[in-house]
């Protein structure tokens, strides 16, 4: 297929509108957006709920008994979705939640035995542990080019950064209009059109049959083995992971702090709540600045220390504003952590097993949240919420104390690819990359040398790289008239592989060029699964293709 011929519509109507036009896509979409509301409100509304019904020892109940079982079955569950069809299985996990919602808002409303509401939310939590995985596996399934799939990770990111601050807002408006039972019912509600949306698109048929392949538990095993056998990925995944323990204690002390500490009632928790995710989205922004940083410990300590002296503050002088200030601090210093670790992670794990040091980070979530909650109404009892609030920050002092040495020898000896990252932070496609995305594809270049006159893609050929330029000049022709002169900090070879085209223009280089390559994989998931460098995509191939039109 020549340039000319190539539909655009992401340039020219925007994202939505190209995410949209594909009617299946729209529906995952919409399914995935009721999924996230869902998450970030059902939590806080049964924190309240608990509370209102026995006080911060039954707010630790109530998320012990919906994490405990997760600790010990979500983690297959990315697995079991590769051995069914991702929609059905996102289905399912929809239906299942919403339905055991519903349950919990009636016997809210009708004042029900408490034990079947503890008995209910376990169900529904391990319901709201699926779609995730099953989202991921099945958007390249519906989408019709990999220019809809550009689109629809930007809009899926999108919606998941919006949740994290909206959706606590929003679900601390329907505690203070009807309390928990309506907050629950409005959230089963969408969770229900969720899975509505999900009816008809199955998925594609698993590439893994059940009784095929490695036992679950085996795959779940061998993450820990080959974690464990790295003592620097052992020690980051200790710290990086006890991030989850402050989120699992201020899951109990909004609800604390909200209605017995500052008298905000019920649906103070959820304003709380989301002023710990605007500064994580401000954190965001800050984190930027970290790339290509030689030395990471300090900027990961400070990011420790700042969030629990945030929090002991708070519990010193607890005051309306004070609190929605320091635990925006709090958001924002976490987030500073948490992508300081993940960086020091890629460098210090080997490259083989760095799918599964993350895998087992992300399992060990549900254990940390535990703990958090376990602390804080123990803490509550001995002391009261303001003593609670210090003793959190203290843990985190002392696992500074405990890991400072030990994080300062794997910042010494990490390797750092810096001329690869600022090479990648010239080109308008890769510049909006947060850090550890950006560092991540520094170390999948591939070094080329190629002396002038040769020719590096040819127009028709199909596409299997990208091509970053660190030194020399090439020059660009289609049908053998000349188009462009590209030199240092420019890159080439974008349009096929975002488009799944053949190649649009020659490329030769007119000296002696050093080039870095980079695979189509990690070219592509780089660009789809980050908004703004997607977009930056979007407009450099539309830019390309006007100049290729033009002649």
């Amino acid at each position: 297929m020549e340039a000319g011929s190539v539909v655009r519509p992401a340039s020219k109507r925007g994202v939505f509108v190209t995410a949209f036009r594909n009617r299946s896509l729209l529906r995952v979409e919409l399914a995935w957006l009721a999924f996230n509301g869902t998450e970030w409100g059902v939590w806080l509304t049964m924190s309240v709920w608990a509370y209102t019904n026995g006080g911060a020892a039954a707010v630790s109940l109530i998320i012990l008994v919906q994490l405990v079982p997760c600790i010990f079955i979500s983690p297959y569950f990315g697995a079991i979705t590769d051995r069914a069809r991702a929609g059905r299985v996102l289905f399912v996990g929809l239906l299942i939640a919403g339905l055991a919602m519903a349950g919990l808002a009636l016997a809210m409303a009708l004042g029900a035995p408490r034990a079947l509401v503890y008995m209910l939310a376990p169900i529904m939590n391990l319901a709201l542990s699926i779609p995730r995985p099953a989202q991921a596996a099945l958007l390249p399934s519906v989408v019709r080019s990999p220019l809809e799939l550009t689109a629809a990770n930007v809009v899926s990111s999108w919606m998941e950064n919006a949740s994290v601050l909206i959706a606590p807002a929003l679900t601390g408006v329907l505690l203070g209009i009807g309390g928990p039972e309506l907050s629950a019912g409005v959230l089963a509600a969408c969770t229900l059109a969720g899975a509505f949306m999900m009816v008809g698109i199955p998925g594609p048929r698993p590439l893994t049959k059940p009784g095929e392949g490695t036992s679950l538990t085996a795959e779940v095993r061998e993450s820990v083995a080959a974690v464990w056998r790295v003592p620097a990925a052992r020690t980051l995944v200790g710290v990086v992971g006890s991030q989850y323990i402050l989120i699992g204690a201020l899951d109990v002390l909004y609800v604390v702090l909200a209605i017995t500490t500052l008298g905000l009632g019920e649906s103070g928790a959820g304003f709380l709540n989301a002023a710990f995710g605007l500064g994580g989205l401000l954190g965001a922004a800050v984190t930027a600045t970290l790339v290509a940083r030689r030395r990471l410990a300090p900027a990961l300590i400070a990011g420790i220390l700042t969030a629990a002296l945030a929090l002991g503050v708070l519990g010193i002088f607890p005051t309306v504003i004070g609190a929605f200030v320091l635990i925006t601090v709090a958001g924002l210093s976490r987030t500073v952590f948490d992508v300081t670790g993940r960086i020091l992670l890629q460098r210090a794990a080997p490259p083989q097993v760095l799918g599964q040091v993350f895998a087992l980070l992300e399992s060990l979530m549900d254990a940390g949240l535990a703990f958090g909650a376990i602390l804080v109404p123990v803490l509550v009892g001995l002391s009261g919420a303001r003593a609670a609030l210090v003793g959190t920050a203290l843990v985190f002092f002392v696992l500074v104390a405990v890991a400072w040495r030990r994080l300062r020898t794997i910042d010494d000896s990490a390797d750092v690819p810096q001329v690869q990252i600022q090479l990648l932070r010239r080109i308008p496609i890769f510049s909006p990359l947060p850090a550890p995305e950006l560092e991540s594809l520094a170390r999948a270049l591939v070094p080329v040398e190629a002396l002038a006159g040769t020719t590096l893609i040819t127009e028709g050929d199909c596409g299997d790289c990208f091509y970053a330029i660190a030194d020399g000049r090439v020059s660009v022709t289609k049908h053998g008239q000349d188009v462009a002169t590209l030199s240092r900090g420019q890159g080439f070879g974008e349009i096929a592989l975002i488009q799944d085209v053949p190649r649009t223009a020659t490329v030769v280089a007119l000296t002696d060029v050093s080039l870095y390559a980079l695979e189509k994989e990690p070219f592509v998931l780089a660009l789809t699964g980050h908004a703004p460098a997607a977009r930056a995509a979007d407009d450099m191939v539309a830019k390309r293709l006007e100049e290729l039109e033009a002649l």
